[in-house]
């Protein structure tokens, strides 16, 4: 196995990284993994899916896995290995997802069987305080899914001028309430940064309420947006998605997990995009047949037992295989 990351945290960190993989079944039955194949799993995070897919495809299977985390990425080595699977099979990268077509060619891993992408952050990030990203407890306002680059939230938070903070909330949050609750962060900072999670939770709490039909915490969709932004979430995706394709060998499949809107409607579009869908305006002959009309949803019993399923979306499409002109055929749904 190889492996290119920065130095192994405690071993006690690595048993405190639980995460439980989202429609398991489903991402098995959608990349069909083989004997021999080869597999790219773009957000490896703690490990399930990768380790379920290598073992699908051996003898012989190799698998990439990518991940931003370093804490992730360690789980994922820890798991692979207790799963018996042969050290050589596996190359872990710290890197972005984003980065897959050059992170590939350093390893020369291509053209491939299957891709997933399991986006978003994991149960393990949102419930690490140090983390920062949950306002459920008190933790820094850091919210970086790569501990070792990037500005924090508490950047965003208090060095955006206030009409790009409301712009920001309210393009990656979904929030209506973004002018007002950008206005009393920026009041807020004036007299002291905000640098805690439960500090910002409190801010925003007051900005809008909690009256109303409204289920969700109303600090919610702002620690969304700023999670979103921190890590650049929906560019990555954006810049994934092609390169993915052009690492799918004929036949391959592309299954890319979202869990909110902004996500699945990238994801929607694309694989439309690149299937000819309804007359698309794509110049280059179809790449894509999509293979999931409807998104792939948990089970109501995996709801019930991971409720981070319940927002889980999965959308799958099959690399088309070249026409013997060298052309792409048509396909799509």
């Amino acid at each position: 196995m190889q492996h290119d990351a920065p130095e192994r945290q405690s071993a006690a960190n690595h048993q405190r990284f639980q995460h439980t993989a989202v429609l398991p079944e489903a991402v098995l039955a959608a990349l069909a993994p083989r004997p021999g194949g080869r597999y790219i799993d773009g957000t490896v995070g703690g490990g399930g899916h990768a380790a379920a897919l290598l073992a699908a495809a051996q003898p012989g299977g190799r698998l990439l896995g990518i991940d931003a985390d370093p804490a992730a990425l360690s789980a994922a080595e820890a798991r692979l290995r207790a799963g018996g699977l042969p050290p050589m099979s596996y190359t872990l990268h710290h890197g972005r997802f984003g980065d897959m077509g050059a992170i590939a060619g350093q390893y020369g891993f291509g053209p491939v069987d299957g891709i997933l992408l399991d986006l978003g952050v994991s149960s393990h990030q949102l419930d690490t305080p140090e983390r920062g990203f949950s306002f459920a407890s008190d933790g820094p306002l850091d919210m970086r899914l790569d501990p070792t680059r990037g500005p924090t939230a508490a950047d965003l938070v208090n060095g955006l001028e206030e009409e790009a903070l409301a712009d920001l909330i309210y393009r990656y949050g979904e929030e209506r309430a973004s002018r007002r609750i950008a206005r009393l962060i920026v009041a807020q900072r004036a007299r002291a940064p905000i640098t805690r999670t439960t500090e910002l939770a409190a801010v925003v709490a007051r900005a809008i309420g909690r009256g109303g039909r409204e289920r969700i915490h109303p600090a919610t969709r702002t620690f969304q947006a700023l999670r979103i932004a921190v890590n650049g979430e929906l560019e990555q995706l954006e810049a994934a998605l092609p390169q993915a394709v052009e690492l799918l060998g004929p036949g391959g499949r592309l299954a890319v997990i979202s869990f909110h809107s902004l996500e699945d409607r990238i994801v929607k579009l694309y694989f439309r995009a690149e299937s000819g869908y309804g007359g698309s305006a794509n110049p280059r002959p179809p790449r894509l047949a999509i293979v999931t009309k409807k998104p792939i949803e948990a089970s109501p019993a995996e709801r019930q037992a991971n409720p981070r399923a319940r927002s889980a979306r999965l959308r799958v499409a099959e690399r088309l295989p070249l026409a013997s002109d060298g052309s792409q055929p048509g396909g799509g749904v």
